[in-house]
């Protein structure tokens, strides 16, 4: 009769406090069927263990780099890692380089004033120039087309390897504008002398990668020059003028209230180009700007009715969520514009008193087809005579009866008026606004340099892992989601000096294993900039570091080996300050400076020095491996196929048992496998995992499935070498071996059938029908199983009812996780109307049908125009299923390193099912053995599929309306008593001043 299991009792662990308390036995069995004995499981564990551990040992070399390593104890220096030190010292060279960045930008700025000034306009002016999306085409007699004249491109590995030009820039116009304008033109042709502060920019600083010059009047001079392609429909839909570091450059941060007139004059066509207005309005909105959106008719609508009287951060959650809500709006009714105003003011008002806003400029835009009075009393009650919030007016239409009213309310109000009759119009006249609000930071003569967060403008293919469109700029609070209270966050936030501790779980090997570790944070400001900086470093090896010590010849003589290869994403020595140098790798940069053939290199001496010592250290190993090839008879089924090396300074050697051709896993320690080799970001899988392993055992792992459908048929060994026989060890290097997965079964059944007996007959066997056999890894993962195609699946999906009691008996911890950057697929009834609302360019082309119309100027008195664009706007509802961006959470496991053996019963609905899991020695793996006479199908499988949070619509507002604490920028440049407010729209229009064509101009910088 088994007993009851009594477990566990608390363990405090390195990197975990676990406590549990238990009675494993959730059913009394009696006279159970089947019996596994635990000491026959044991015998093949061990068996096996001792088996792989031998191959594993071997073939790596682990124990000769070892001894090694302890040859040299003497020698080295353990220092522990001091993370204020280290942090001030990167911020201080960081901000050294963001302060080379800021003087390529004045430099800039300097130029273009100068050449502005100098500079008289001509509206007759003819001037050639290189039209970045015409150059190097040619006509059908090959000819080259007009502004696309020669353009030498060369690639260049400085950029991406993409085709440049490093002498000259060129010049991207806009699709929806002309590009013989006579003010591009001549915007072209002054700003041509950029070209010399360009080059002389990078050969001062050849770390930068583009410099960019944004013109106000929408032109865009890029450097180096580059060819722009349109995209499938013809067109480039990028506009210098609505990206973040041109909105954030020309104006001050924002509040903006958006009201759209919803009354019955607006239906078809008109209301169509008012969502659009306000989604071009939403463009040119930034992190540091705050919104609502109010729809009126007689009654009050808010877009997102549960924003009723507040504003929200302009972030691109914020405004895509917006987005999806214009389309439901509808008109009817009439329109009681004074409600509106009095609201919005109010609005204003309150929020400026509650300090979460912008605190600098405020602005009411409206959209809408007329206004019958001018509400004189209510800017007269809220607005004058400070007129601290603007009101810019968009009449909506050709009818020019209410112009006059909705002018005066711009002008009147320190705004702009303007009129948008076709969708084509939208764009250029929503831009006038970003003028207005560059007069006073125009006036004050102010040249700050702004500094956006990292983004990217790219789109990401089907089929590979997606995440937020702005992925690049992700709160830090969504990374480290461990933080619960922000306080990392806020301190970083608020430019602190300090440090911080937590528990933190970093999921590795395409976020499918889990490593449960304490992290300590430090931090700093950078200062010059409106950045911080921390570093992480974790608990026991991760705070330690050696110093060790040989001679430059030695060093020398040891890296020439052809087996030896250096991270090439790390920085040993900095290539890019001199064209010679950028064709050389790392580790010819450092062969070279250390012989003095470069004494124009830069190098960090310490990081040299210690690959130096890794060099000589690990220099035994490759003869070891050579010796081991040559005697085939000691690999004569050819199972190990690969060892391979690396150390903590990015060093690494590989030996290969096999031919190139041979291998099972072409891809592995190629830069195709970026996981397994060192990157900028992050060491290879196979060293952070050993790394994180008890000191002298080896983890065994298989690779996920991918593409490459024989990766699966290898399995990956390793183990960290550490320099002394205790935790706070520096780990120095990790070795290991990639073999056929078929090998390493095939040692698993030889194993699984021994037995203790004196006749050699075994009671139980793998081979038994009765019993399933499995190994499986400490994160779950079936490595061996009688069904071959279960290999490399989660042993919860197979052995549901098993892992479940697993996890209630504490032999594995279920650990929730949180994507907070997902993508989910979800059914959405959508219709063209809708797609068309969020580009603007196809809103363009489908505005040409509307054009017809026009010929009749009655379709829009009568408001035929609708009729004619209903086929534009009532597509019929279908379904589409779409990628878009959600909150996930998803379950990741890990075994519990104190338990070694576990026997177990489950009831099941007429039998019980037992079952024996052993650890395998000096390893991460588990036998698992399960009666197969009984099954548990009235218990689930467990799965690591993750699933959606759906935020109910009560949490949904919550979370719209909770804001995170954030740094206003330093500077606002609201309003200014010298400003033109005469300049307002109109026929006059607003006349450029020299500063406001200048003004926004920012360089664009990537540092490698």
């Amino acid at each position: 009769m088994p007993e009851n299991l009594n477990l566990l009792r608390a363990f405090g662990g390195f990197f975990f406090i676990f406590w549990t308390a238990f009675n494993t036995a959730l059913v009394d069995v009696v006279g159970s069927e089947q019996q596994i004995p635990l000491s026959v499981v044991k015998l093949w564990a061990s068996a096996f263990g001792g088996e792989i551990k031998s191959i594993a040992a071997k073939y790596s070399g682990s124990q000769l780099l070892q001894k090694k390593y302890k040859e040299y104890e003497k020698d080295v220096a353990i220092e522990e890692i001091d993370g204020l030190q280290l942090v001030k010292k990167l911020a201080k060279n960081m901000e050294e380089m963001f302060h080379k960045k800021s003087e390529a930008v004045r430099r800039l700025v300097e130029a273009a004033e100068d050449a502005y000034l100098k500079h008289e306009f001509d509206a007759d002016l003819q001037y050639e120039y290189f039209n970045a999306v015409l150059i190097n085409e040619r006509d059908e007699e090959g000819n080259y087309l007009e502004l696309g004249k020669e353009f030498i491109l060369v690639p260049n590995d400085h950029f991406n390897n993409l085709p440049v030009n490093i002498s000259l820039s060129d010049v991207q116009v806009p699709t929806n504008m002309y590009n013989k304008d006579p003010a591009i033109v001549n915007g072209v042709y002054w700003s041509e002398s950029l070209n010399k502060v360009f080059v002389d920019n990078f050969d001062r600083d050849p770390s930068l990668i583009w410099q960019y010059f944004g013109s106000a009047k929408g032109f865009f001079r890029q450097y180096p020059g580059i060819k722009w392609e349109p995209d499938e429909n013809g067109v480039i839909a990028f506009d210098c003028r609505n990206r973040k570091w041109y909105i954030q450059a020309a104006t001050s941060p924002k509040d903006v209230v958006i009201l759209v007139d919803v009354s019955g004059s607006m239906k078809g066509l008109r209301l169509t180009i008012a969502k659009q207005t306000v989604s071009s309005i939403l463009d040119t909105l930034g992190d540091d700007d705050f919104f609502n959106i109010i729809a009126y008719n007689e009654e009050l609508h808010y877009v997102e009715p549960c924003l009723n009287g507040t504003l929200v951060q302009a972030d691109r959650a914020n405004k895509e969520h917006f987005r999806e809500h214009l389309d439901k709006l509808f008109a009817k009714g009439i329109g009681m514009l004074d409600i509106a105003l009095n609201e919005a003011f109010n609005m204003l008002n309150e929020f400026n008193h509650t300090g979460q806003g912008s605190i600098c400029s405020q602005a009411i835009m409206l959209i809408t087809d007329g206004a019958v009075d001018t509400y004189d009393t209510i800017f007269a009650k809220y607005n004058w005579p400070d007129r601290k919030v603007r009101i810019f007016t968009y009449l909506i239409g050709r009818e020019a009866a209410f112009a006059d009213n909705l002018k005066w309310m711009a002008c009147a109000n320190k705004g702009f008026f303007t009129q948008i009759s076709t969708l084509a119009d939208v764009q250029e006249n929503v831009m006038e606004y970003l003028h207005v609000l560059s007069r006073p930071k125009v006036i004050d003569q102010e040249h700050d340099v702004v500094w956006t967060e990292a983004y990217i403008d790219s789109t990401y293919e089907e089929g590979k892992k997606r995440r937020k469109p702005n992925y690049s700029s992700v709160d830090l609070s969504e990374v480290e989601w461990e933080d619960r209270d922000d306080v990392l966050r806020n301190a970083m936030v608020n430019r602190k000096t300090g440090k911080f501790s937590m528990e933190v779980k970093k999921t590795v090997d395409k976020g499918k294993r889990v490593l449960v570790m304490t992290n300590d944070y430090y931090y700093t400001d950078i200062k010059g900039t409106p950045f911080s900086l921390g570093v992480a470093l974790s608990r026991g090896h991760g705070k330690y570091f050696f110093r060790g010590n040989v001679t430059v010849e030695e060093g020398l003589h040891d890296l020439e080996h052809p087996d030896v290869s250096l991270a090439d994403e790390w920085s040993y020595c900095n290539t890019d300050l001199h064209p010679e140098h950028r064709q050389m790798t790392q580790l010819e940069a450092i062969k070279r400076y250390l012989t003095g053939k470069e004494p124009l290199l830069q190098c960090d001496k310490e990081l040299i020095q210690e690959v130096l010592f890794d060099a000589v250290v690990s220099a035994p190993i490759e003869a070891y491996w050579t010796s081991l090839a040559l005697n085939k008879s000691e690999n004569s089924d050819k199972g190990v196929e690969v060892a391979f090396l690396g150390t903590r300074t990015g060093l690494s050697r590989i030996n290969l048992f096999v031919g190139p051709e041979q291998l099972t896993n072409q891809d592995f320690l190629t830069a195709e496998d970026k996981e397994n080799i060192f990157n900028a970001d992050h060491f290879p899988l196979w060293y952070r995992r050993a790394a994180e392993q008890i000191p002298g055992s080896f983890v065994y792992s298989i690779p996920f499935s991918t593409e490459t459908s024989n990766k699966s048929n290898v399995v990956t060994a390793s183990t960290a070498i550490q320099l002394l026989d205790d935790r706070k060890s520096p780990v120095v290097a990790a070795v290991g071996i990639q073999m056929k997965l078929e090998f390493f079964q095939r040692k698993f059944w030889t194993a699984s059938r021994q037995c203790a007996s004196l006749d050699g007959r075994c009671a139980i066997s793998c081979d038994d029908e009765t019993i399933n056999c499995y190994l499986i890894d400490n994160n779950g993962f079936i490595l061996v199983s009688e069904d071959y195609q279960q290999t490399g699946y989660f042993f919860g999906e197979v052995e549901g009812a098993v892992m479940n009691k697993l996890l209630t008996m504490g032999s594995f911890k279920r650990i929730t996780l949180y994507d907070y950057q997902a993508m989910c697929r979800t059914n959405k009834e959508s219709s063209d109307s809708a797609h068309s609302l969020l580009d603007p360019y196809n809103a363009f082309f489908a505005a040409v049908k509307w054009i017809m119309t026009e010929l009749v100027l009655f379709l829009v008195e009568f408001n035929l125009c609708s009729w004619w664009h209903s086929d534009l706007t009532a597509k019929a509802q279908r379904l589409k299923q779409t990628l878009e961006p959600c909150d996930t959470e998803y379950p990741a496991f890990v075994s519990e390193r104190t338990i070694k053996e576990t026997t177990g019963n489950i009831a099941c609905d007429d039998c019980f099912k037992s079952f024996v899991i052993q650890q395998i020695p000096s390893s991460n793996l588990f036998m698992v053995v399960v009666d197969n006479e009984c099954f548990c199908d009235s218990i689930p499988p467990i799965t690591m599929a993750p699933i959606e949070i759906r935020y109910n619509e009560s949490l949904k507002c919550e979370r719209l309306k909770s804001q995170k604490i954030r740094r206003r920028p330093e500077s606002c440049h609201g309003f200014h008593p010298e400003e033109n407010a005469r300049e307002c729209g109109g026929v006059s229009g607003l006349s450029a001043k020299p500063s406001l064509v200048l003004l926004p101009l920012l360089l664009m910088i990537f540092s490698r």
